[in-house]
């Protein structure tokens, strides 16, 4: 049985976040090989990218498989393409490199230490491996769908306790960070002093398992102006941490630890070392829900690793939206190469209008859970994963580009159809 009475914490971390500057980078690779796909005539559905990213001072590192447009491969002399030892086709590194430069620009990294104009960007991509691309398109001439690019389980979650329908720990903490990202950016006052990096923490004290109050905050940021101690940093941060926990009171005894170890000036990759895929509990539930284990940037949507855990999570909020369950959580299980999850599990955690094996059944009927399936329903193949790659993929706007489109609540019709 659930508890009643308990806290619950988690984190977020902003765009300037070592591990964050990594996924955006490796995001904006993604959507720089589906726009070039668009361009350069390459059906969209035959992109490949698994691209990772390590930063450190002034240093970017770009590596994975790639399957790319002609657009974005090295010429040889004689017309045709440059091949690597392994007979792959070579990348041109200038717009890979110019992807990366942008999103440093954009993220707002002037420093001498991590500074978007000056960081020698390596770029290590290949063409990509011949077996796992078998297992793939093969399952795609046999069965008329793709298979899935890797095996693996992928975990959804939806609950009442935000609009969203995200846990409220997970939520608060990223409004936090975006909020601030959002006076630093416009130049808001002294919050355009804030660095690009930072970290929230919020603690929430549940009652009758429903969040009643804030009971500690945490948050440590980066500041460009040395004199600032910890009373100044708080002083123009705190409406900004008040405004983002509108709608949920803070304990009159809350806590507060407001940079708790006292100046943060050298922040980013120049003070820590970035990977992609590093923050997988903040990009979705906050440790609310269990996690496959699974990275989402820099993959394209082949790897269910991202396109099953976005469909997992649109199955389990149109549940909660439809008021089928209060809290939901969805298991997809696939192999590389199969096409159709080898499992579907559904757990209403007792708050079930409807028995969980019927909704299992229900959500196969619903919607194809192939890769295929997916990024059709979804509509996946698309140069939209840059916005996702800091503040959660979870909890979202749908936006007009197409962009989270796993958190409309379209499916809530079909749904109580199906279980009527």
């Amino acid at each position: 049985m659930s508890r009643a009475n308990y806290l619950f914490t988690s984190e977020s971390v902003s765009e300037g976040h070592p591990d964050k500057v990594c996924d955006r980078i490796s995001d904006e690779i993604v959507d720089l090989v589906y726009r070039e796909a668009r361009k350069g005539g390459m059906d969209p559905w035959k992109v490949r990218v698994a691209c990772e990213v390590l930063t450190t001072t002034n240093r970017v590192v770009i590596a994975g498989e790639v399957r790319v447009p002609e657009t974005l491969l090295k010429k040889s002399k004689n017309g045709g393409h440059e091949t690597d030892a392994t007979g792959h086709p070579k990348v041109n590194p200038s717009k890979f490199r110019s992807a990366a430069r942008k999103a440093i620009r954009k993220i707002g990294y002037e420093q001498n230490g991590f500074h978007w104009k000056t960081a020698k960007i390596d770029v290590l991509l290949h063409g990509q491996s011949a077996n796992i691309a078998q297992g793939v398109d093969n399952a795609a001439d046999r069965q008329g769908e793709e298979g899935a690019g890797d095996q693996g389980i992928m975990f959804g979650y939806a609950c009442r306790e935000t609009p969203d329908l995200m846990p409220a720990p997970i939520y608060y903490s990223h409004r936090i960070l975006q909020l601030l990202a959002e006076a630093r950016h416009a130049g808001k006052g002294e919050a355009a002093r804030l660095g690009p990096d930072a970290k929230s923490q919020v603690t929430v004290r549940y009652e009758n398992g429903v969040p009643a109050e804030v009971t500690q905050i945490v948050l440590s940021t980066q500041h460009l102006d040395e004199s600032w101690d910890q009373k100044k940093v708080r002083s123009v941060v705190e409406p900004y941490i008040r405004e983002a926990l509108d709608g949920l009171p803070i304990a009159a005894n809350c806590n507060w630890y407001i940079n708790p170890t006292g100046k943060f000036v050298i922040g980013g990759p120049d003070g820590d070392a970035g990977l992609t895929g590093r923050k997988i509990i903040v990009d979705t539930y906050g440790g609310a829900a269990p996690h496959g284990g699974g990275a989402f940037s820099g993959k394209d949507t082949t790897k269910v690793d991202r396109s099953a855990a976005y469909a997992a999570r649109y199955l389990a909020k149109n549940i909660v939206a439809a008021k089928l369950a209060d809290r939901c959580t969805i298991q997809l299980a696939y192999a590389i190469g199969v096409a159709q999850p080898l499992s579907v599990y559904v757990d209403l955690h007792g708050t079930g209008k409807v028995a969980e094996d019927k909704v299992e059944t229900a959500l196969r009927e619903v919607m194809d859970l192939s890769p295929t399936g997916i990024r059709k329903h979804l509509d996946l193949n698309k140069p939209i994963y840059a916005r996702t790659s800091a503040y959660g993929h979870f909890g979202r706007k749908p936006g007009r580009d197409g962009s989270f489109s796993w958190e409309k609540t379209d499916l809530v019709p079909a749904l109580r159809k199906a279980l009527a």
